[in-house]
Parts: structure tokens; sequence; C-alpha cells
């Protein structure tokens, strides 16, 4: 079993900055694939950006240049730093990860106003 755990949302006015945090827990060494997803009111959970299993990184088109992943020194640690953030950033965030299966973090929720 895996646990993550988020934290670092909030609300935030246009064109301002957060960073979250997740750190996974449980039996588990040297999780490669982690990353975050998001799901804004009434629309589908997506990408935003992850670390693949093959060591590269992934970003939704819609956060390229505004949105940075990162490990942690910390084993199992990844943070996404979101700079120049828009309304259409609002959303719960969450971290994920795969170690045989999919496992999700609890959400933490993202507010941009205009």
């Amino acid at each position: 079993q895996v646990q993550l755990v988020e934290s670092g949302g909030g609300l935030v006015q246009t064109g301002g900055s957060l960073r979250l945090s997740c750190a996974a827990s449980g039996s588990i060494f040297n999780i490669n694939t982690m990353g975050w997803y998001r799901q804004a009111p009434g629309k589908q959970r997506e990408l935003v950006a992850a670390f693949s299993s093959g060591g590269g990184i992934n970003y939704a088109d819609s956060v390229k240049g505004r949105f940075t992943i990162s490990r942690g020194n910390a084993k199992n640690t990844v943070y996404l730093e979101m700079n120049s953030l828009e309304p259409e950033d609002t959303a719960v965030y969450y971290c994920w990860c795969r170690w045989v299966r999919d496992y999700w973090g609890q959400g933490t929720q993202v507010t941009v106003s205009s």
C-alpha cells in the first residue's frame, strides 16, 4: 500500500504563484512514476505534470513554461511549482503515483481569482 499526502494549495490572485508538495509513504522503494493531475468542476481529471518510468517529464500544454515539477531530496517526494497562475488553473490538484497500480492523494484545492 502507498499513501500520498499533499499540501500547499490555497487561494491566489491571477499572476500569482503556489507550490504544491506530495510525500509518498508505505511499502515502497524509489517510485519513478509520480506526478500531478487536476480536476476542475464539470471536467475530467487531466495530467498536469509527471515523471515517467523512463525518466522523462510530461507536461500538459496549458502549463508548459509556467509550472515546474521537481523531486525532493527525501525519497518519494515531488513538488509542483506553479507560476503565472490563471483562473483556468483553478481545480483540485491530486498527487499520483504508479507502484504496481495507481495511487491518488486526497487532493488539494487551488483557486485563482481574477
